[in-house]
């Protein structure tokens, strides 16, 4: 008998067969760091020097005036204050001008060479913005005061210590006041004069000065940092005090800091 053979055929139309592999990846990362450093930038236009020469009677009754002779401009990226003081080397003692020169040999009855650094007068053309200040004045944006008035309005900051301690909430400030409440009440927000309206924002001041000696020379403007204690020569050294002639110098210095 023959074997019989089973032929068995396997038919695999249409069918295929799929292997899935893994997809190969590789990445890096960069970090990056921002370091934003605060700017305070005051730009400050002015001579050198600003002479007052007193060589005639109205001269002295009057006073001299000097307009514009300073130009703020200020830009910041953080809230800011923006104030100035009076200071010398104080040669004739602390919160006085220096004399230089004197003129005579031997001083007459009354007269002293003590003269206060708050005889200066400032006017600036923008009204300080903030109103944190508790003060009689809040800046020195008033007019100056007529000869037969005399008032602090317009009188120098001076620190009598010498020291680099912002005036308090109850001295004058150009712009800004010492303190911690909202900004717009004791500081000035970010900014510049750049990216501001002109010759009347806050990022932006003109300064006038102004020195009145009086007659005779006692300077009756002249008053403390709160600005209702008068520093004339009358109220400082007694009646029949004055002025010794001579040429005496001093210099104020315009501080911008942060809002604190």
């Amino acid at each position: 008998m023959k074997a019989k053979k089973l032929l068995v055929a396997l038919s695999m139309l249409g069918l295929t067969s799929t292997v899935a592999f893994g997809q190969l990846q590789d990445q890096k990362d960069v970090t990056f760091t921002m370091d934003l450093q605060p700017i305070l930038q005051l730009n400050m236009t002015t001579p050198s020097q600003i002479d007052f020469t007193f060589d005639d009677i109205n001269s002295y009754y009057a006073g001299i005036t000097r307009y514009g002779a300073t130009i703020l401009k200020v830009s910041s990226t953080v809230n800011w204050d923006l104030y100035a003081v009076g200071r010398s080397n104080g040669n004739t003692g602390a919160g006085f001008w220096d004399q230089q020169i004197r003129y005579g040999t031997a001083a007459a009855g009354g007269e002293t060479n003590q003269l206060p650094l708050s005889a200066l007068e400032l006017r600036q053309n923008t009204p300080n913005a903030a109103t944190g200040g508790t003060g009689t004045f809040e800046d020195y944006s008033a007019a100056f005061p007529a000869v037969a008035s005399p008032s602090g309005a317009n009188s120098l900051y001076v620190d009598p210590a010498n020291s680099n301690t912002p005036p308090l909430i109850t001295h004058k400030y150009i712009a800004g006041h010492k303190g911690t409440t909202a900004v717009g009440t004791d500081g000035i927000a970010g900014g510049s004069y750049l990216t501001s309206n002109g010759l009347t924002s806050n990022y932006f001041y003109s300064i006038d000065y102004r020195i009145l000696p009086g007659l005779p020379a006692i300077f009756p403007m002249a008053f403390a940092a709160d600005g209702t204690t008068a520093q004339d020569l009358v109220t400082i050294n007694g009646a029949g005090s004055f002025a010794q002639p001579g040429v005496y110098t001093m210099y104020v210095q315009y501080i911008l800091l942060e809002d604190q």
